[in-house]
């Protein structure tokens, strides 16, 4: 590129509220300005302002505010922005049109079928991004070896990019397709969006469709095939809608920039930041590229700046804003992500691994039943804190300025309605005046009272707390210990913080740049231009198949090669990198590759040595590899990076005097107030220590150094926190309000580390992959103390288990010892569900202390077909292996002989199999008990830092604490009801499609918060395999009041306290010892939730269904759970096409479908107007239909076939559901709700999902207008931890 000397270089990061200016000047010196992003009265655009006023102030010439900018005197142009980010988030992009394949119209409103927030009884999804669909009758399938279906044409052969053979079902109409295009385009639509399946490998018919749009007058045209070519429709279509959606908004912005520039910018270097951290020229800047423009300038500038100066230790980045934090890792590489979520959009991109969650300077503080809660809501710009003088809520920001942390003789005077007035202390102590009245009002007798500085510190270290959260997942998931981090802080508000989250975490160092509350602005200007190429592939990484391999690779290198050369570089100025992502053969569970530091061999292809560099990968990340597995090349990309990042020459002087502090303070520590001395910034000398308590100030950001933390200040100017260890302080086995909340982060931090250990080293697709697994701590009693995650099904049923094997074993238990469970009759689900139960010893303990225990699916253990799932068994024999209370490990040697023994022991029944994955039952059984042992472990480092006593008591608190939110919703219900009807009784019933009664009476005494929930009246135990044991009823039961209680609350055996269950034994709720189950856990739990909601009269019943559909053969086997519509509510409509309240699993996109499976997709989408009507409409079912390839035994397990799922207040029912088969000799079958069935080539599954109930009458017109929630408070998170934890709980 060509170079800049003696002119003026800029680095620009416009966000929502600041934009952010580094300036070089052409005598090398650097400057930095930061200005309001949005100030219409003074000037149009924030980083035109920001050239215009650095020119102007550095040359002494006049640049007039109205005219376009002298552009002689500048170099080049480096920005990032959150032009797109806000434009998804606002919902305020180009109205778009999608064009897809016939019978996948509302395949992206469905998207995975999961919702979003497990509890939300109102399913909030964001909207799609088109407006309209136009459906093109055209289908392309891939092609099968051994496909028996009948031919009745020939279809066109045609070899995808893949190298994958696919036939061309159906060809393209174009005349139809420009019918429908020209009346899209009558109606002002301009942008356009195309996914047609398969179009990853083959892309002739989308390049046909964008031809012709674009030669119609469509401006955009946005082509899967070219937007983001990787297999799984769902992900590809929502990119390629982004793009559309967004691009013509960032066009439209580019325009407006350049127009404040004379000539345009024609001859000036500008270049925009990308989501994957590299630079990209203005024209080629698109909408799928550009969500992370902003934050992406922050990693990399602290990647830059902070991993060398720390002796190339890897970094936590940790950037504190207003309403929200983002945490990333850097360790000598970009950490990428190529699926990833924001505003409720799920991106098939290329991403930084930016961890974003829901706690900044902005995050609103509250006091919940006895609990300290900060965030998720946030008080946002407007109104802002207390402190800001705009009527807001207290915030994590006021709690630091009334501990003294901040100072307003510091700030600038831009607060008030007037924006001319200080921070105002007096507004966040009065708040907090009444904050601490109510706290201590809640608090016994028996506490002492806080003070207002005792109620602030605690809100900053359960904020703290929350922090640190992200942090622990983001580095222990891929296998890191978060100890042996630097911690890079940047942002306004992460100084505060930074020492009390390094001390939390372990860590010794924290690093904090010169420019740090520029550091997005500033790692602009160290960046380099980057050009990334990718496509799919479906190559083994194999011998035979390395020639074509660097074929392709070498194709690739060279398109980035000559189009960095095209935009200027040199090639002594280009390196190109080359991935490959790859998987083992038959697991889902692909890795992005880089081969760097393993050169390549006769062995491997020309690029490297992928295979050592995948093993080494692989068993770092998961504890194991598989041998002998070949393995498989889905994707090969290539990075290019053309050399153009500034280096930093700048340095701070040496000094030989000592820091002197500008003034002195009091800031309020755990000690209570202590002398503070406060130093500025600009006016320390470098070499030179400050011992805490100290506050370091600059203009855009202050550094909080605590008691027994060091700061110095480097060469450059940068300041190196050295974190002390806390002086430990004694804490008693008196309730401490603060200690609550972050004894109860402490606990599930324990159950989510058990699960990222049981992930790591399963080898099962079931848990390793669809993550259906929970892990849990329990007390002595066996009392549930946290779970992770929550599955709803798995909710305090393993509680019931523990207790079992307390009162089975007892005193029997030794250190070492480790028990199995899945019977239904000592507190197991189903079968499949294996829990593995350890107990935690303490020396001079008599019996157990604390249990651990993980509860995983194993995909078959035995019984009368594959999967252990069978529609029509009729004992608990032909559902597979049983185990009551058994030592899987005694005494720490793993009983594999034994364990094989009883896996094989249904062999021993008419009809039955042993388990027919034995090899991976063990894995994963080892891997649980692996799991249980980190929690055992980690259960111990928390009572040698409190104490047994304290730990034990912290956790009767936390049950407690659950309890009294319990409680105090039982009351508010209790009071509404009285008022309303004068009783205390609420009663309700549903039916099982055979006739099965399921009541319920709930008697609640306003007094104690108690209710009895008699289930008396319930139908008898039935011969099919639809009973549900005890576990179920009350695993549902804590869904719905947790759901009802409407907050976070410790979902554990606390909730169930002041609930009495009365379950009729030999009843479908607690029926016989050798009763089949297996419909009781995914059929009929759904239906207690119904009677329950019913009777609290809460919304109308969901589909109530789970539509178990299952299909296999001797080398195949596959399993999917189908969604429907949810029940309306007092103030919502029910979603459409999604999963509820007892399952969220995820479906199979339809291109993974096809590509593994001998199946045809052919239609998936809504099925209109099957959702219940009422002033509130029910959401509408789907329509999934299955055409087979081959031979195959179909498997059906559903409800609400007969019944349909009820409307509420004179709403109507939804629709039942129906199950129909489409032989293909042209009979028409109905399947019934619950059936096996063989199927010849040619056969078609039609499945019509149940819709859910209406609330109220249609002609009720008293309705008050929804309020629509801002998508950057609803959809704030994002990032890898986040994925994580929504895939979990979508299983």
């Amino acid at each position: 590129m060509a170079e800049t000397e003696g002119k003026f270089d800029f680095a620009i990061d416009r966000g929502g509220t600041f934009t952010d200016v580094f300036a070089r000047l052409p005598d090398g010196r650097e400057r930095v300005l930061k200005l309001l992003s949005r100030d219409p009265q003074n000037y149009k655009d924030a980083p035109t302002e920001g050239i215009r006023r650095v020119l102007e102030e550095e040359t002494g010439q006049p640049f007039p505010r109205e005219q376009p900018v002298e552009t002689s005197l500048i170099g080049w142009i480096r920005m990032g922005t959150t032009v797109a980010t806000n434009a998804l988030l606002e919902r305020e992009g180009e109205r778009t049109a999608l064009l897809v394949t016939k019978g996948f119209k509302d395949l992206l409103h469905i998207g995975t079928q999961a919702r979003p927030k497990l509890f939300d009884l109102e399913v909030s999804v964001p909207d799609v991004l088109y407006e309209e669909v136009i459906e093109v009758d055209e289908r392309i399938i891939l092609r099968q070896d051994g496909c028996q279906l009948p031919r009745k044409d020939p279809k066109r052969i045609v070899t995808g990019s893949t190298g994958d053979s696919l036939e061309v079902w159906k060809e393209l109409d174009l005349a139809q397709v420009e019918k429908d295009l020209r009346g899209v385009l009558s109606r002002g639509i301009t942008s356009l969006a195309v996914l047609l399946l398969h179009s990853y490998t083959w892309s002739d018919h989308e390049k046909a469709v964008g031809a012709l749009a674009r030669s119609l007058g469509f401006t955009q045209v946005s082509l899967s095939s070219e937007v983001m070519p990787m297999v799984r429709a769902v992900p590809r279509g929502y990119t390629v809608c982004a793009d559309a959606y967004l691009t013509p908004k960032i066009h439209q912005y580019l325009k407006g920039f350049t127009s404040g520039f004379k000539g345009g910018l024609k001859d000036v270097d500008v270049l925009f930041m990308q989501s994957d951290g590299g630079l990209t020229p203005m024209e080629h800047f698109c909408g799928s590229r550009a969500i992370l423009s902003g934050p992406a300038g922050g990693v990399v500038g602290y990647a830059i700046t902070s991993y060398s100066q720390m002796e190339n230790k890897p970094v936590i980045g940790f950037d504190m804003g207003g309403t929200s934090t983002d945490v990333s890792r850097y360790a000598g590489h970009y950490e990428h992500v190529f699926e990833a979520s924001t505003a409720g959009v799920t991106l098939q991109a290329p991403q930084l691994d930016i961890n974003t969650v829901a706690a900044g300077g902005g995050s609103r503080l509250f006091f919940r039943s006895g609990m300290f809660v900060v965030g998720p809501e946030s008080a946002g710009a407007h109104p802002g804190p207390a402190c800001y003088r705009k009527g807001g809520p207290l915030t994590v920001t006021d709690a630091n300025l009334a501990l003294g942390r901040l100072l307003p003789s510091f700030f600038p005077k831009i607060f008030g309605p007037g924006e001319n007035e200080p921070l105002s202390m007096e507004e966040t102590m009065k708040h907090f005046n009444y904050l601490t009245e109510e706290i201590n009002l809640f608090l016994s007798p028996s506490q002492s009272k806080m003070s207002v500085e005792e109620v602030a510190m605690g809100f900053i270290r359960v904020a703290n707390e929350a922090m640190c959260r992200p942090i622990r997942a983001l580095t222990q998931a891929k296998g890191h210990d978060t100890s042996q981090h630097v911690l890079a802080c940047f942002g306004g508000a992460g100084g505060q913080h930074a020492c009390a989250i390094a001390r939390a975490l372990g860590m010794k160092t924290v690093f904090i740049h010169k420019y740090s509350g520029v550091l997005s602005a500033y790692g602009l200007a160290l960046a380099d231009v980057v050009e990334e190429v990718q496509e799919p592939c479906s190559l083994k990484y194999a011998q035979h198949c390395f020639s074509e391999l660097d074929r392709r690779v070498e194709q690739l290198s060279k398109r980035c090669h000559d189009t960095l050369c095209a935009r200027g570089f040199s090639s002594s100025q280009i390196t190109t990198e080359v991935f490959l992502h790859l998987r083992y053969e038959g697991t889902d569970c692909a890795l992005m590759i880089t081969a760097a530091g393993h050169p390549s061999s006769s062995q491997s292809c020309r690029a490297g040595d992928f295979h050592s560099a995948f093993t080494e990968r692989y068993l770092k990340e998961f504890g194991f590899t598989i041998l002998d597995r070949p393995i498989v090349v889905d994707d090969i990309r290539v990075r290019g990076c053309g050399k153009s990042g500034i280096k930093s020459v700048y340095k701070t002087k040496l000094g030989s005097h000592q820091a002197k502090p500008v003034t002195m303070t009091k800031c309020y520590f755990e000690d209570g107030y202590l002398d503070t001395s406060v130093y500025l910034w600009e006016e320390l000398p470098c070499g030179h220590s400050i011992q805490g308590p100290a506050i370091i100030i600059d203009k855009n950001s202050t550094i909080l150094v605590e008691p027994c933390c060091e700061a110095r200040l480097t060469e450059g100017g940068d300041v190196c926190l050295t974190v002390g260890s806390d002086p430990h302080c004694a804490l008693g086995t008196e309730l401490n309000t603060v200690q609550l909340s972050i004894f109860s982060h402490r606990f599930m931090s324990i159950a989510e580390q058990m699960g990222r250990v049981l992930q790591r080293t399963s080898i099962s697709t079931n848990i390793k992959e669809r993550l259906d697994f929970s892990c849990a701590v329990f007390g002595p009693d066996g009392g549930l103390v946290s779970n992770a995650p929550h599955i709803p099904v798995h909710l305090g049923a393993m509680q019931e288990t523990v207790q079992y094997q307390i009162k089975s074993l007892g005193s029997k238990l030794r250190e070492g010892d480790v028990i199995l469970s899945n019977h239904p009759c000592a507190g197991g689900s189903h079968l499949p569900d294996l829990t593995v139960i350890t107990p935690v010893f303490r020396k001079g303990v008599s019996g157990a202390v604390f249990f651990v225990a993980s509860r995983g699916h194993h995909a078959d253990i035995g019984g009368i077909t594959p999967g252990s799932m069978p529609p029509h068994s009729t004992s608990l024999q032909q559902e597979g292996a049983v185990f009551m209370s058994f030592k899987i490990v005694t005494r720490g040697v793993f009983q594999e002989e034994a364990v094989t023994e009883a896996l094989m022991a249904p062999a021993k029944y008419p009809d039955c199999s042993g388990t027919r994955n034995l090899h991976d039952n063990l894995s994963d059984l080892r891997a649980q008990v692996a799991a249980n042992q980190r929690g055992s472990q980690l259960v111990g480092e928390l009572i040698e830092s409190y104490g047994l006593d304290v730990v034990q008591a912290y956790m009767g608190y936390i049950q407690s604490n659950a309890e009294l939110a319990v409680r105090d919703m039982l009351r508010d219900f209790a009071r509404c009801r009285r008022q309303q009807t004068g009783l205390l009784e609420v009663e309700s019933e549903d039916f099982m499609d055979d006739g099965t009664p399921i009541r319920l009476r709930v008697q609640i005494n306003e007094e104690q918060g108690s209710a009895v929930f008699d289930f008396t009246g319930t139908g008898t135990e039935v011969l099919g395999n639809c009973n549900a044991p005890r576990a179920i009823t009350l695993s549902a039961l804590i869904y719905c009041l947790r759901c009802m209680v409407g907050q976070d609350i410790p979902l554990n055996q606390g909730c169930l306290a002041p609930i009495k269950v009365i379950i009729p034994p030999g009843s479908i709720l607690q029926p016989s010892q050798n009763a089949a189950v297996v419909g009781g856990n995914v059929l009929t739990s759904q239906r207690v939730v119904d009677v329950i909601f019913r009777a609290f009269e809460m919304c109308a019943a969901s589909q109530g269904c789970m539509n178990n559909i299952s299909f296999g053969s001797e080398k195949i086997g596959y399993y999917e759970t189908v969604a429907g519509g949810a029940g309306a509510g007092p103030s919502w409509n029910g979603r459409s096409g999604v999963h509820s309240h007892m399952t969220n699993t995820r479906i199979t996109d339809p291109e993974i479908l096809e590509k593994r499976y001998p199946v045809i997709l052919e239609q998936f989408s809504l099925r209109p107007g099957s959702g219940g009507k009422g002033k509130y409409c029910g959401g509408d079912g789907v329509i999934r239909k299955l055409l087979f390839r081959n031979k195959v035994v179909l498997s059906v397990l559903t409800e609400r076939r007969s019944t349909c799922p009820y409307g509420l207040q004179g709403g109507e029912d939804g629709a039942a559901g129906l199950n129909l088969l489409h032989r293909a000799d042209g009979r028409l079958l109905n399947l019934g709700a619950k059936t096996s069935v063989s199927l010849e080539p040619g056969d078609m599954f039609c499945l019509y999902t149940p819709g859910g109930g209406g609330f109220g009458r249609e002609d009720d017109t008293n309705s008050k207008p929804q309020k629509r929630r801002r998508l950057n408070e609803t959809f704030l998170e994002r990032g890898s931890v986040f994925e994580y934890r929504m895939a979990q709980e979508g299983v």
